[in-house]
């Protein structure tokens, strides 16, 4: 028997819609930003998605992970 995900723990926030920001949009931090982790978007943003490659990373493992969160800690739903 399997029972339903706790989803008072899940996001609002979509994975797939955080990843494909950071893959278009890295170099301006906006899939952290739209995760609310304004710290590290901020620090995309000075360094341009650290040249692409950061940006790039973060936003395939956030299509691929099943584990990230967002700024208060709750899982991304999928």
């Amino acid at each position: 028997m399997s029972y339903p995900e706790n989803t008072a723990q899940q996001s609002d926030k979509s994975k797939v819609v955080a990843g494909v920001l950071q893959i278009f949009l890295g170099g301006f931090g906006a899939g952290r930003f739209y995760t609310g982790h304004t710290g590290i978007a901020i620090a995309q943003l000075l360094t341009c998605g650290g040249l692409g490659f950061w940006a790039l990373i973060d936003g395939i493992l956030f299509l691929t992970s099943n584990d990230r969160t967002d700024a208060q800690g709750r899982l991304l739903k999928s």
